[in-house]
């Protein structure tokens, strides 16, 4: 039964509700675990259990026909059950959740106990050669692969007490290797399983809204099978398995996994909602903005797919000086030799490597972190994101949906033209706008709304990137949108009007501009509110020791001067162009500053990724998201803060234990050159020493909430 070259099944015994198959698959290094929970997924399987070493699996059914097994096991993309140390890309996810054998400990334990026993010096060290022989023929592959490692030294002081028929010591030695070595690994797949467990699982089935014979009816259908505009219905207890926005319903969402907050919030026709959060109470419909691998769930999974494979500078710095001690390790322990010619002493000095703390204790601090970030409602993306965060001396903030909550409440709109009244010059703003979900758009729409909204005729509309709309109505064009746009771009006239227009700008307010044929038509004024804790969140990021706070903005310089003398910011930059915010960025990073972005509209893109880090909010634009270093999962602006505090005291607790490994491990190794330490006591310190440092590591830091 070939499908491909990677998977042959032979059906090997079957009864009417049990089937046992030869998989071939089997022989690769695969997940195994992985491998039986989505074989147990399938509707009729009871139970599912696999033999590796037989290569086999048995399935227990009722409900389920073998054809169906069959499809399935023949389907199976068994690249995406590969067990490796790293992912290897975005789009091959090696899954590394094996649980760490303890057979190791259980051999070298057997042998030390059982060795006391034995009479025979031949019996002895046949049983320590054999219980030593998986240690010694690791160091030999590595030596020939990769060189002197803290493996082939480990391997060498085995093998010296062999030698010596230090029966003991070898298997002492062993026993504490063995069972450091178990202890680092579980304290590594730890770490790893924190950071995975912020990717949800897969909803593998919705309920989809389709129109049959002028009917609507439900469907069941496959969530990869949803398309872009799909109406997605989803009761209590389900899982929301797209991004999108409520068409009807109201429901009570959960949304603890993605934003942190631990209240469930009540949305409503019009809001969003996003993948992976769990609708408590309620019935909603929801169209789709974003489904597969768009979902902010799939997102996230890219995301830890490179913080787990990502090498930091601090930690290729760790693994860089590790492999450099090596060769002094064996130096001491040659010049121990020479002075004492005593081959214990050189066992001993074997064992006191630096390796092992070096570069295990960092990766798990980083790890540790990104999780408890994203318990945070933060997102990291990787261990060079929290280095530059921590490094970050200058705080530049974006205006309009960041130290603001970006949702505008229309306060006046002013007739530039007898023949067009006040309702007029709103429901034709609202008109070119009632097609976008842009914050100025919703306020414009609304407030018409409450007006009594009368729709104008108009032809197509499109959308300026940054600047805004054009249409037109009764052949004559209709432009919407910034002074810039208007003035600069399209040669409107507002020279007639500037009074107007400056006693509203200097009233704190957002013009959003109309013309029409030609002319400056009339201009509506709206009111952003600023973020309650804006000013709490500087002067947290002051407290940390970042040295300047900047905000930039379209606004005139008296009024953005007012607001940041509000909220304590350092400098302003007023009257700033989308396209200048990115220069501003990288004149910053060229007078020495290490700056940190933080933004939320498409215009904010360039910028975020000029930054040494980019910090995007939770209701920006997608690429704003995609293009960030970090991204905020909930609207709070104090996150920030919170991720300036969680990066400084990740690399104080990695710079800690750095040089808490350097310092113990040289007194280690030194105790042992001078002979002070057995190789079994020098086992015991050296394996302390790291347990206690991934212990230090993976513990976990805490962030405090505004008080």
């Amino acid at each position: 039964m070939d499908i491909n070259s990677n998977i042959n099944i032979k059906l090997l015994h079957k009864t009417p509700k049990r089937t046992r198959y030869y998989c071939n698959a089997l022989k690769q290094d695969i997940s195994i675990k992985s491998l039986e929970k989505d074989l147990n997924a399938l509707d009729g399987v009871v139970k599912v259990r696999i033999n590796k070493k037989a290569n086999s699996i048995v399935f227990e059914f009722d409900g389920i026909e073998l054809k169906d097994i069959e499809k399935k096991l023949l389907s199976l993309k068994i690249e995406q059950y590969q067990i490796c140390d790293t992912f290897l890309s975005d789009n091959i996810s090696c899954i590394d959740d094996e649980i760490p054998s303890k057979s190791g400990i259980y051999r070298a334990t057997a042998a030390l106990v059982t060795e006391p026993l034995l009479k025979d010096d031949g019996v002895k060290l046949a049983v320590t050669t054999a219980a030593s022989l998986p240690m010694l023929l690791n160091g030999t592959k590595e030596l020939f692969s990769k060189g002197l490692t803290s493996g082939v030294l480990e391997s060498m002081a085995v093998g010296v007490s062999l030698a010596r028929k230090d029966y003991i010591s070898a298997n002492g030695t062993n026993t504490m290797l063995e069972l450091g070595e178990y202890i680092e690994e579980t304290t590594v797949h730890k770490s790893d399983d924190l950071i995975k467990e912020l990717a949800k699982p897969n909803v593998k089935y919705v309920w989809v809204e389709q129109e049959v014979d002028g009917k609507k009816e439900l469907k069941k259908v496959e969530t990869k099978t949803l398309k872009i505009g799909d109406i997605v219905v989803i009761g209590a207890g389900d899982t929301i398995a797209i991004d999108g926005h409520i068409v009807s319903g109201t429901a009570s969402v959960n949304q603890v996994s993605m934003t942190g907050e631990s209240q469930a919030i009540k949305k409503e026709p019009g809001e969003k909602v996003i993948s992976g959060t769990v609708v408590e109470e309620g019935r909603i419909k929801v169209w789709a903005e974003h489904v597969g691998d768009d979902t902010a769930t799939a997102r996230i999974k890219n995301y830890i797919t490179s913080s787990l494979n990502e090498k930091s500078s601090v930690g290729l710095k760790a693994t860089r000086l590790a492999d450099k001690l090596v060769p002094v390790t064996l130096g001491l322990a040659s010049v121990s030799y020479a002075i004492s010619r005593d081959f214990e002493r050189v066992a001993s000095v074997l064992q006191a490597d630096y390796s092992c703390a070096l570069k295990l204790a960092t990766p798990v601090a980083f790890k540790t972190s990104i999780a408890q970030a994203g318990k945070n409602g933060i997102m990291i993306k990787g261990a060079k994101s929290i280095e530059a965060l921590n490094e970050a001396d200058t705080f530049v903030f974006d205006k309009t949906g960041t130290l603001t909550y970006g949702e505008l409440d229309v306060e006046s709109v002013n007739s530039f033209d007898d023949a067009w009244s006040e309702d007029d010059v709103l429901n034709l703003t609202a008109s070119a706008e009632e097609h976008y979900f842009h914050p100025v758009a919703q306020a414009i729409v609304s407030a018409a709304e409450r007006k009594g909204f009368v729709h104008i005729h108009h032809e197509e509309v499109k959308f300026v990137v940054a600047h805004g709309v054009k249409t037109v109505v009764d052949k004559k064009e209709v432009l919407i949108g910034s002074r810039h746009f208007l003035e600069d771009d399209n040669n409107i006239d507002f020279e007639k009007h500037r009074a107007k227009i400056e006693k509203c700008l200097l009233d704190g307010k957002t013009i959003l501009y109309v013309a029409y044929d030609g002319k400056l038509l009339g201009t509506v004024g709206m009111r952003d509110k600023v973020r309650e804790n804006a000013k709490a969140t500087i002067a947290k990021l002051k407290e940390l020791g970042v040295k300047k706070t900047i905000m930039l903005t379209g606004d005139i310089e008296p009024k953005a001067l007012k607001l940041a003398k509000e909220l304590g910011i350092d400098k302003v930059y007023a009257n700033m162009k989308p396209e200048d915010k990115a220069r501003v960025v990288k004149e910053l990073k060229e007078s020495g500053s290490k700056v940190a972005f933080v933004g939320d509209g498409i215009n904010d893109a360039p910028a975020l990724i000029s930054a040494n880090v980019g910090i995007s909010m939770s209701k920006g634009a997608d690429i704003a998201k995609a293009t960030a270093d970090v991204g905020l999962l909930k609207d709070d602006i104090y996150t920030v803060a919170q991720a300036k505090e969680l990066s400084i005291k990740t690399m104080k607790l990695i710079n800690g234990n750095f040089n808490t490994t350097v310092g113990i491990n040289s007194c280690i190794l030194l105790g042992a050159t001078l002979g002070f330490f057995n190789p079994i006591v020098t086992a015991v310190l050296h394996n302390g020493t790291t347990i206690g440092l991934l212990a230090n590591s993976a513990k976990g830091i805490r962030i405090r909430d505004i008080t």
